[in-house]
């Protein structure tokens, strides 16, 4: 052929499959979907998870207030101009009635600036600044929650994942048991029924790698509806290497933690509790408001105004002269002082007095809350890592009897029904691993958590 000599030296064979080699690896990189991490999944979803945002703007909210707050101590100016008609009979200079049409326009311009208001202004500023903390630590507790939610759906993908391994493994031995029954048949040292009974068997298998896929896909489908993706596909997750993950020490007596410990640390970090001293604090505040009532207040005002004015029958100046001439100035110190006000004071405070009883027991419930969530993830805790203990024990014990059955019935000395149920328990022990494996581990990313210290592994 005339085409022949492009291939007759190796080395350019050999470049040419190089590059058709780097060609298709560059292909499949660009194919693969991107692969998130925890801390990646958190991220996204605290920037764009609705609950969140919606908290954003009570924070938004909560500097409005602050603003209008302080700016209570500015002057209050406004500006009028009014315009008035009289007809029909009216006393006149003379002291007669005459029938007569008369107007007016005013132009008048005031302001006044409050200079003690019982320090109701000071500790309405103080409130709204409390208020604000209290709403931004609210907005960290929210973004918080949507971590622990993601953490936790990030871990059951990773655990229906390695279940789903744990049934294509399943299918490996069931197909080989069936290709080895085939040839047991074919050979006729078999007869159909027992290749029918491995044939079951391997769609049983089959069904439950389907049913492992499927809660896979669900549990993708959760995680990418909290990070609020448009849609699951080509949505995929790091997995961490599960013999790291097998060595996590987790709690021990030599650590010396312990749930009081642990609650300690929280109580500093945790924005719940931030958030809820900081509500108390401002009862304080909410008090002095309404005992504000009991003092007396005391403006400063002061204002220009001029008028302009007509009558029928009689000559009335220029427009502009009747402004200049009609112009004055006022100025004036106003003082009000309460006597009685139906009790409306006296009520105000025994209220923000009862409110302030409950922001204390808000406070003590949430703490009791917090203590009890600790209680409850530290036992976890202790419980996941034993049961991770025993089940690689079991597993061991499992894979051990499994292989003695597989030798056994491979050579005639146990009923395809001790096979499957060896098979069954071993495979059932590997789940019972995988479980424990990932439970252990999150809750120890969430120990870690409630210290302080960021939901990752």
């Amino acid at each position: 052929m005339k085409y022949s000599h492009l291939f007759d030296s190796p080395f350019v064979f050999l470049r040419a499959a190089i590059c058709a080699l780097c060609i298709v690896h560059c292909a499949l990189l660009g194919a693969q979907p991107r692969q998130w991490s925890l801390r990646e999944c958190c991220d996204y979803a605290v920037e764009n998870n609705i609950s969140i945002k919606q908290q954003q703007n009570q924070c938004r909210q909560q500097e409005i207030q602050l603003s209008t707050a302080k700016n209570s101590r500015l002057p209050d100016v406004s500006g009028s101009v009014g315009q008035n008609f009289s007809f029909g009979r009216g006393l006149t200079a003379e002291n007669t009635y005459s029938n007569t049409n008369t107007s007016s326009t005013s132009f008048n311009l005031g302001a006044s600036v409050p200079l003690f208001t019982g320090f109701q202004i000071p500790n309405q500023i103080k409130l709204n600044q409390l208020n604000l903390e209290a709403a931004t630590a609210d907005l960290e507790k929210a973004k918080n929650d949507i971590r622990m939610q993601v953490a936790q759906a990030y871990v059951q993908i990773l655990y229906d994942m390695e279940i789903s391994d744990v049934a294509r493994r399943q299918i490996a031995i069931d197909s080989a048991q069936v290709a080895r029954m085939q040839a047991f048949v074919d050979n006729g040292k078999a007869s159909e029924a027992e290749l029918s009974q491995h044939r079951a068997t391997l769609a049983g298998s089959r069904l439950t790698a389907t049913q492992a896929d499927n809660n896979t896909r669900l549990a993708i489908l959760n995680l990418t509806q909290l990070l609020e993706l448009p849609s699951p596909d080509g949505f995929a997750i790091v997995r961490p290497d599960i013999s790291e993950l097998s060595g996590i020490s987790g709690l021990s007596e030599a650590s010396g933690l312990t749930p009081d410990m642990i609650y300690a640390d929280a109580l500093g970090v945790k924005p719940e509790i931030l958030s809820q001293q900081l509500r108390l604090k401002g009862t304080d505040h909410n008090i002095k408001i309404a005992q504000a009532g009991y003092y007396p207040t005391l403006s400063l005002s002061g204002g220009l105004g001029t008028n302009y004015y007509t009558t029928s029958g009689f000559k009335s100046d220029a427009f502009g002269t009747q402004l200049k001439n009609n112009f004055s100035q006022y100025i004036g110190v106003n003082l009000s002082v309460p006597i009685f006000n139906r009790f409306q004071t006296r009520n105000s405070i025994r209220t923000a007095k009862i409110e302030q009883e409950n922001q204390q027991l808000a406070l003590d419930n949430t703490k009791k809350t917090l203590y009890k969530d600790i209680q409850q993830v530290y036992y976890n805790a202790l419980n996941a890592q034993s049961k991770e203990k025993s089940s690689k024990e079991a597993l061991q014990s499992s894979k051990d009897a499994f292989t003695l059955m597989q030798a056994k019935y491979e050579n005639g000395k146990a009923t395809i029904t001790e096979f499957n149920e060896s098979k069954n328990n071993y495979l059932k022990a590997e789940s019972d691993l995988v479980q424990a494996r990932y439970e252990n581990l999150y809750q120890q990313a969430l120990i870690e958590f409630y210290r302080g210290k960021d939901l990752n592994f």
